[in-house]
């Protein structure tokens, strides 16, 4: 708002006593539960944008009736999904309202809570630096401020012009909280624990994979990437990660209420600091200890790290079903073979829950030197699963897929009237290796409908009823055909 520049150029003044900004916040009634008075607060953060807060501060309560401020709450707090409660006195313990106030403390909240007030309006004056003070009451907040004095009405933009407020109203506060009116059965110090959902809060897990010069075994180092833009920081925090997808019923895109700030990056040492355990139908992650993150910041801690892990390399190429059901263009497809990397979630350092993440994949050159190879996506992998990856397609192995015949077969037998549901085609698959080596090609061709094999210049393996497979063998610097026909009945 133009007001508000303007007057935080002005250079405003509040005018606040021997008391707080929290202290003169609070009605008459009212107590405050900032975070000086923290004793725990934990965190669970779900992988989709989502965190559960349990905040435990230590509050001096009076009996029966309580109006408390909860300050330091998240910007993005959910406030609906709040929950107030006395763990030691839970049973005469009972909140009766709860408010999130979305107005912060600025030059130009303040203003407008000041409409048809007086404040004091100190004017330097330009030579002589002299100081002068007039009352005046504001009229309105909009473009600078419009004052009105005994004599006047000035808008309050100079640059020479302070303005002091006796002040700060009742529900405005310099951060984000709750207003809580409950009944508690017992006076003194008490703990209270605050818990509520907010968005802001994600994590994912992230992959480092690195071959060996053989590329038949990796080391193997997972972390937890946790970013924090929840509007609130939160220290020494146990911290807890949700891995699964947890359903959330959705209501229209929340509003925003703050910008975003620019993220801090704090990566952590390269340990398996989270323990795992099973949660209804998910994973729960735990950190064996307690962790400040910090506001608008992203963080990393070690999920699990695995050496010499066994990996086993395959070039495989996967067609597609509809090569069947017509006639192609022979003058070839062009094609590479898919690079594919797996390894079994057992072992030292694994048999554990993987949660999905990105795998990025690397390995050293000849001089040392560490290089990155590819990335893929991995998916939520349980204990003993075997994992695949795909760092990218080969290059010195080319493919050229040609087809060599098609056919259209009559329907078979008595019964059968319908023509044109049976084909039959041929195909020519040329493998080329420009390797020193000799290299084995894993061809996969899905094949719909009821199909069998007529001819092919080496045997196939049927590994699905819908996939047939071979492993062509191409010699160092040399090619390899694979020609084969099939008859396919589509129903």
């Amino acid at each position: 708002m133009d007001h508000m520049m303007s007057l935080a150029r002005g250079l405003i003044f509040i005018l606040l006593s021997t008391y707080s900004i929290a202290g003169l916040s609070a009605g008459k009634d009212e107590r405050i539960a900032d975070t000086s008075q923290q004793k725990e607060v934990a965190i669970t953060i779900y992988g989709n944008n989502l965190g559960l807060i349990k905040d435990t501060r230590r509050v001096g309560l009076a009996r029966d009736f309580n109006q408390l401020i909860w300050l330091d709450v998240a910007k993005q707090i959910r406030p609906e999904t709040a929950r107030l409660r006395n763990p030691a006195h839970f049973r005469g313990f009972r909140v009766q309202e709860l408010s999130f106030d979305l107005d912060l403390l600025t030059p130009g909240k303040l203003l407008e809570r000041y409409i048809g007030r007086e404040v004091t309006v100190i004017r330097t004056h330009p030579a002589t630096g002299e100081e002068s003070r007039e009352t005046a009451v504001v009229l309105s907040a909009n473009n600078g401020g419009v004052l009105k004095y005994a004599d006047r009405v000035e808008i309050g933009n100079s640059r020479l012009d302070r303005l002091v407020f006796p002040a700060v109203p009742e529900r405005l506060h310099d951060k984000p909280s709750l207003a809580i009116s409950f009944v508690n059965p017992v006076a003194g110090e008490q703990d209270l624990e605050l818990s509520y959902l907010t968005t802001g809060l994600s994590w994912r897990a992230d992959y480092a994979v690195e071959l060996n010069e053989h590329e038949d075994h990796a080391d193997i180092h997972g972390w937890a990437t946790v970013t924090n833009q929840s509007g609130t920081g939160y220290p020494n925090a146990v911290l807890q990660l949700v891995a699964g997808d947890v359903n959330q019923v959705r209501q229209g895109a929340p509003v925003p209420l703050h910008a975003r700030g620019a993220m801090a990056m704090a990566k952590m040492a390269e340990a398996t600091d989270l323990k795992p355990e099973s949660l209804l139908e998910y994973h729960l992650y735990t950190l064996d200890r307690p962790i400040t993150l910090a506001e608008n910041q992203i963080r990393q801690v070690g999920l699990m790290s695995a050496t010499r892990i066994p990996v086993k390399k395959e070039l495989v190429l996967t067609g597609s079903d509809y090569y069947y059901s017509g006639k192609f263009a022979d003058i070839g497809q062009k094609l590479k073979p898919a690079v594919l990397l797996e390894f079994r979630n057992k072992g030292e350092g694994l048999g554990i829950p993987l949660p999905a993440g990105i795998a990025r994949m690397y390995k050293k050159d000849s001089h040392g030197h560490i290089q990155f190879v590819g990335e893929d996506q991995v998916d939520h992998s349980a204990a003993g699963e075997i994992v695949r990856l795909k760092p990218g397609n080969a290059f010195d192995v080319t493919v050229e897929r040609k087809q060599t015949d098609f056919r259209r077969l009559a329907g078979e037998g008595p019964k059968d009237s319908r023509e044109g549901n049976t084909f039959e085609s041929a195909f020519e698959i040329l493998l080329r290796n420009a390797r020193k080596e000799a290299v084995t090609v894993t061809v996969r061709e899905p094949i719909p409908g009821d199909w069998q094999m007529i001819a092919e210049s080496q045997a196939h393996s049927r590994v699905s009823s819908n996939m047939a497979e071979w492993k062509v063998i191409v010699p160092a610097g040399g090619h390899n055909a694979l020609n084969y026909r099939v008859r396919v009945k589509n129903f």
